[in-house]
């Protein structure tokens, strides 16, 4: 009864999400901080006044939305924890937007990437991309990472010399946290010949480095955002793309051939109230960053590695980078869990050393830390 092709999928495999019990969760990159005061009562008013809109479909082309995202970029910079203004203008036709960045991403693998040539990738990085190209028959050529966990520019750009589909990398990148700097970017923008050159910033607004100058100078960058880390809205669903009006628009026909109103009515204002009180999230992105690199300092004081992060989540394991590690992955896992806490692990011969700890608030890192301390 099934087809040939659901026999040869391997699902992606979301953070665990138990209900034994209460757990600090710390395991699925979500922001500990809820929705600002003034986005959870532009809800509440849209429910009470325009209920009329929740029997109607939706805007197909999400207008509203697209104007204030542009807007929020536009006025911030394109990342909250720097808002250092952008040398050119994001409009409204450079914004395509989806049911969270993993629709968006699937629409681009279908519209940018072929299937007879490799699409090129870190070895590590955000692990959907691997589901997609197998669920579009997209070959993948994965790069190695540097053995200090690094994205290796000059590898990728070596990698373009043979036919190529076109590249992706979620930066920083996950799960390792580390990112790439702008000129590193465009020197692989430099050489892509054409190809896209697909940037996933999920975890932008964390660190000091976005892609956006660049697309002012390269018509085959693409750049996924999310509303689900710094904007407090895993929940809700939403995320998006910036690119040139021609990308943008290209991505449109695909939705229209799969679900022409991808984001619901609710969603889509909420969002956009979301974009309009930017600040607050700014705030909130500035506190998690603090709490990370003082959770990170404290690690590294008691003989933990943790990989460099401009995300909100660290990458640790116990002992140095090139050792044994002194306690498993898993061990960490399974040891924290016990005592009330989720992390993320990652089986495998080099991330099985590592867990991955989402940044929560300062009281949940300090009583973390003071666990961490025990085993």
């Amino acid at each position: 009864m099934l087809s040939q092709r659901i026999a040869h999928l391997h699902p992606y495999i979301p953070g665990e999400q138990p209900c034994d019990r209460e757990y600090i969760k710390l395991n699925a990159n979500e922001n500990p901080y809820p929705p600002s005061e003034k986005v959870l009562q532009s809800i509440k008013n849209f429910i009470e006044k325009s209920s009329m809109k929740m029997s109607l479909y939706p805007d197909p082309e999400s207008l509203e939305l697209k104007r204030a995202i542009a807007r929020m970029l536009n006025e911030s910079g394109g990342v909250l924890n720097t808002c250092e203004k952008l040398p050119f203008k994001i409009t409204e036709d450079m914004i395509f937007c989806g049911n969270g960045s993993d629709e968006v991403l699937s629409f681009i693998f279908y519209a940018f990437f072929d299937s007879d040539k490799p699409l090129l990738l870190p070895e590590y990085t955000y692990s959907f991309y691997p589901v997609y190209g197998e669920y579009y028959g997209i070959p993948l050529k994965k790069i190695p990472l540097k053995p200090d966990w690094t994205v290796d520019t000059q590898a990728i750009i070596s990698a373009f010399k043979n036919p190529f589909s076109g590249f992706i990398c979620a930066n920083p990148n996950a799960p390792t946290g580390i990112a790439l700097s702008l000129a590193e970017l465009e020197s692989i923008l430099q050489q892509a010949r054409g190809r896209a050159v697909v940037i996933d910033e999920a975890y932008a607004d964390f660190s000091h480095t976005t892609a956006l100058p660049l697309l002012e100078k390269y018509e085959n960058l693409i750049i996924v955002r999310t509303f689900s880390k710094a904007l407090s809205f895993a929940g809700m669903r939403l995320g998006y793309c910036i690119a040139r009006p021609e990308a943008a628009a290209a991505l449109t026909k695909v939705k229209n051939s799969f679900n022409h109103f991808p984001v619901d009515a609710l969603t889509q204002h909420a969002g956009a109230a979301v974009c309009a009180d930017w600040k607050t999230y700014a705030e909130n992105t500035a506190l998690i960053v603090r709490t990370r690199n003082s959770f990170s300092e404290e690690l590294r004081s008691t003989g933990w590695t943790v990989l460099p992060s401009s995300t909100n989540f660290i990458m640790v394991k116990k002992g140095g980078l090139t050792e044994k590690p002194a306690l498993s992955g898993k061990t960490v896992y399974e040891k924290l869990k016990t005592h009330g806490f989720l992390v993320r692990y990652f089986d495998g011969p080099a991330t099985g050393d590592f867990v991955r700890i989402t940044i929560g608030t300062a009281a949940q890192m300090k009583m973390l830390a003071d666990t961490i301390k025990k085993l």
